[in-house]
């Protein structure tokens, strides 16, 4: 029948649809109007049930992840979602140890430790705060200082590296280095960087003499641009402590042989000489197979943590300062991987050094992702792509025992006609991409 007419007045079509606007607009509001009273009405009656009947209520609490104990009202009303399974409000409770992460870091890095700091924040130390202690050939810049203040809250502590630490080996000479720079600038990766000689000196037997750094009990080395992704609820630092572990590892690639031709002639060398200082048995058959070679496998250094006293020690302190008078550091290009490991493995058995399974970690060149279902959970990256699972050097980890201090001398004596320093190896370099 349509709109009924009102004194012989038609009403236009606008009229009509403005009628039609106003009745919605009535309707909608009165909906919400009931809508919000039902609301009240019922949050009022949950409310005021919690508040009567808590000991009958505590598995809400549970359920939403809060402490019967000390939660309150507002923490349901406002919807508090379950608590994260890590809080990173809190410390995390338990004993630590005197340690600190460390970082040799140019200021040009500022953008890859914000990173890496980033992550391990998320992952560990937002809840351990540990100190970072940082490490630079140059002053660090005011701008580089305020961008770490402003990624972690935790104590960064920082310091400047002079000659002593930054410099040649007393058996070389900058024209013979220049000289050697030169001739391998094309043959591996950093063949022709000084101040990557510099800092493989650095980290292989100085760091830990640094005033900042030779107090300290513990240390675990971090690097510019790398990543974390598993999180850590336990101290790795306490779990190698409680259980008499001295060196930790996450990656174990092969060195490029041409870096270290003769590395391990000396090292024979300085075995031979030094028996007095090793243990009556050690890991060394990880490195050296029965045939007496060096297999190129080491621990990848730029992630370690290690209890301080292997560095300390007199046999590594002997082992380094034999190393630094053999001209290797310069005049070829050891690396502090090959040197920390070939010293771990010579100085520990098998179970003072572990590998961190657990801990997903990618530095540019490789990354490790645990497969285990249990360790997986904890993690955001594909174990699908870990380098560790495919890789001859991990697989001999697991598979080698301890070698008797005899035996190496034996295997040792056997094969001493195959090296002598002015021998030149023409394998091809199979780690050059990758730092050592």
């Amino acid at each position: 029948m349509g709109i009924p007419q009102l004194g012989g007045y038609k009403p236009t079509a606008r009229i009509y649809k403005l009628g039609l606007l106003l009745a919605a607009a009535l309707t909608v509001c009165a909906t919400l109007w009931m809508l919000s009273s039902s609301l009240s009405s019922v949050s009022s009656s949950f409310v005021n049930g919690i508040k009567g009947s808590k000991g009958h209520n505590n598995n809400n609490y549970h359920h939403n992840g809060l402490n019967p104990a000390t939660a309150n009202d507002d923490d349901l009303l406002v919807g508090r979602l379950p608590a994260a399974r890590i809080s990173y409000d809190q410390p995390a409770e338990g004993e630590r140890v005197n340690a600190a992460i460390i970082a040799l870091v140019r200021n040009s890095e500022l953008d890859g430790l914000r990173k890496s700091i980033r992550m391990f924040e998320d992952r560990f130390n937002r809840r351990f705060k540990y100190p970072y202690v940082l490490l630079n050939d140059q002053n660090f810049t005011q701008e580089f200082r305020d961008g770490i203040a402003a990624i972690t809250k935790n104590e960064v502590r920082y310091g400047v590296l002079d000659s002593d630490y930054w410099g040649y080996s007393p058996s070389v000479t900058p024209e013979g280095t220049e000289k050697k720079l030169e001739e391998n600038k094309n043959r591996y990766l950093y063949g022709g960087s000084l101040s990557y000689r510099f800092m493989c000196r650095f980290q292989s037997g100085l760091f830990y003499k640094h005033p900042l750094v030779r107090d300290l009990d513990w240390y675990w080395r971090l690097e510019p641009d790398v990543e974390y992704f598993c999180d850590l609820d336990y101290d790795p630092f306490v779990f190698m402590r409680d259980r008499g572990m001295k060196y930790g590892f996450t990656i174990a690639p092969r060195e490029g042989r041409r870096t270290v031709e003769t590395l391990w002639y000396h090292t024979r060398e300085w075995i031979k000489n030094n028996t007095d200082l090793l243990p009556e048995r050690s890991l060394v058959n990880w490195v050296m197979g029965t045939d007496g070679h060096y297999n190129l496998c080491h621990f990848w250094s730029n992630f370690e943590i290690v209890d301080m006293s292997l560095y300390r020690s007199a046999a590594y302190e002997s082992y380094f300062q034999y190393l630094d008078n053999s001209q290797g550091f310069f005049y070829e290009r050891w690396g502090d991987a090959p040197i920390h490991s070939i010293a771990a493995t010579l100085l520990l058995e098998k179970g003072q050094v572990h590998w961190f399974e657990d801990i997903g970690y990618k530095h540019p060149g490789n990354m490790h992702c645990p497969r285990d279902p249990g360790m997986l959970a904890k993690c955001i990256c594909d174990p699908g792509k870990a380098y560790t699972y495919r890789s001859a050097c991990q697989a001999r980890f697991a598979k080698v025992n301890n070698m008797a201090k005899e035996r190496m001398l034996e295997i040792i004596h056997n094969s001493e006609k195959e090296y002598h320093p002015s021998d030149k190896s023409e394998d091809v370099d199979q780690a050059a991409k990758h730092r050592s």
